[in-house]
């Protein structure tokens, strides 16, 4: 019976019917009827997709779906939780971009870097376990690993690559990256390139100097000082300032139960501020950051709630990123930096993500899962770009490439921070790059394959279908 129920789950989900074998690729345009199915009656005639509302926008179709996905991958008769996508659809002759940002999906019109560049259909992915992409209470946690999101990818793929048939570009940036990167070392033969931004590689989860040394050299010595001495007087200031964050919890109603109390919480917050300000911020936004000695408590209270803002740890703003933080305590790994600035001020230091997940969900720390992806990609990339920022804390433990990998490249932006990608980098390695992507899509010009030089996007720049929206909170997630 189980056999059966495993065949009929998988008829049901990755086969479809596609309609009469004679559409023509100008039915599946979004330039207006043809003979033929339609394009979003082509798409919700695959088992397992629904639609939950589809959004114009010049030049695209624009669709929010629900895909029905196994709650466990290798036991699929155990039941399915429905997982949104989102398609930006342009023309089933144009490569498509599989994006993830690795955490919820953007229900609005966007288009990613590389989606740009090839001038390419973009479908996005809400990462499992995200509200509403989840299993039904109680969730079994343990179906919330790399494997089985790399799965979830997998049969998306699958089921649109029979109407999205030409070349298909994974990526995303940070935890997407990440994604993007375990989706290519799992399923290395569906995408025909990666395009990972700032994707941080935590192989060994207790060794961190790496995040030290970086934080001991980044920007200029009077920026590291500027911030450092913010930190050091927020925690001085911990009665006035925790006076002023219960009065905070109390008018929001904030509460504190799964990290443990407001003075753990506020000590957090504290703790991510020079992180965060070099996450989110240039070294030209140093010159806003007070004057600690001479600065008032609400102005302090002000920079760090800007940076690192103090609803980060309550109940609230922690329960969005639940999924995230079990990662980072079961497989992901998380850092933890000394700050010798602040010997003595510090009752907790940098938590782990434990305190920042219910205490009802257990967890187990998997120390093999990064080495084993480090050590596959290392060995085995072909046709990935991996970005960093120069001044990205998420940075200083990067994908490395070594001497067996093919058409494969790491490249850092100047002066960047997380939010580096290929515009960023220096004019050399920016049209190579974008030369690349261009040739893993299929549909590099002639002159480009000439000289990789003459490289540039294929889209035309849109304000607002590119825009980067904030799609996290400054708290020390990736």
């Amino acid at each position: 019976m189980r056999k059966a129920l495993r065949c009929l789950l998988s008829l049901t989900v990755l086969t479809g019917t596609l309609g009469a074998a004679g559409v023509t690729a100008q039915a599946a345009t979004a330039a207006g009827p043809a003979a033929g199915p339609d394009i979003k009656d082509r798409i919700l005639a695959i088992p397992g997709m629904s639609l939950i509302e589809e959004k114009p926008y010049t030049g695209y179709r624009f669709f929010v779906l629900n895909y029905e996905q196994p709650v466990d991958h290798r036991k699929p008769w155990q039941g399915t939780f429905k997982q949104r996508i989102t398609l930006l659809h342009k023309d089933t002759d144009r490569p498509t971009v599989f994006f993830t940002s690795g955490y919820n999906v953007n229900t609005n019109p966007r288009r990613s870097e590389p989606t740009t560049i090839i001038d390419g259909n973009q479908v996005s992915m809400e990462y499992r376990f995200f509200t509403p992409s989840r299993p039904a209470d109680p969730a079994n946690w343990s179906n919330l690993n790399i494997k089985q999101a790399a799965d979830d990818q997998h049969r998306i793929h699958q089921a649109l690559k029979k109407i999205y048939s030409k070349k298909w570009i994974a990526t995303g940036g940070s935890k997407g990256g990440m994604t993007a990167t375990y989706y290519e070392r799992f399923h290395p033969k569906d995408m025909d390139g990666v395009v990972a931004y700032v994707a941080p590689n935590d192989v060994v989860n207790n060794e961190d100097s790496a995040y030290d040394r970086f934080f001991a050299k980044v920007g200029t010595k009077e920026c590291r000082d500027k911030l450092n001495n913010v930190q050091r007087e927020a925690l001085l200031r911990r009665g006035p300032l925790e006076a002023k964050y219960a009065a905070a919890a109390a008018e929001n109603g904030w509460t504190f139960n799964t990290v443990g109390d407001l003075d753990k919480a506020f000590e957090a917050v504290v703790l991510d501020y020079t992180w965060a300000f070099w996450q989110y911020s240039l070294l030209s936004d140093c010159a806003g950051i007070p004057v600690a000695a001479t600065a008032s408590d609400q102005e302090i209270w002000d920079t760090v709630d800007a940076i690192s803002g103090f609803s980060a740890y309550t109940d609230q703003g922690l329960e969005t990123y639940t999924p995230y933080y079990y990662q980072a305590g079961t497989q992901l790994g998380s850092p933890d930096i000394k700050q010798p600035h602040l010997k003595g001020l510090t009752r907790y230091g940098y938590q782990p993500p434990r305190n920042f997940v219910p205490r009802d969900i257990p967890m187990t720390f998997q120390s093999n899962a990064m080495r084993d992806v480090d050590t596959w990609v290392r060995n085995n990339a072909e046709r990935m770009l991996f970005v960093y920022g120069q001044n990205d804390p998420w940075g200083a433990e990067p994908f490395r490439l070594g001497y067996g990998v093919r058409d494969s490249y790491v490249m850092t932006a100047p002066g960047a921070n997380h939010g580096a990608n290929v515009a960023k980098l220096q004019e050399g390695e920016k049209a190579l790059a974008t030369a690349r992507i261009l040739e893993w899509a299929g549909v590099a010009p002639a002159a480009v394959q000439a000289d990789p030089a003459k490289a540039k996007p294929l889209a035309k720049a849109d304000m607002k279908l590119d825009q980067r929206d904030p799609e996290r909170e400054p708290q020390l997630r990736p």
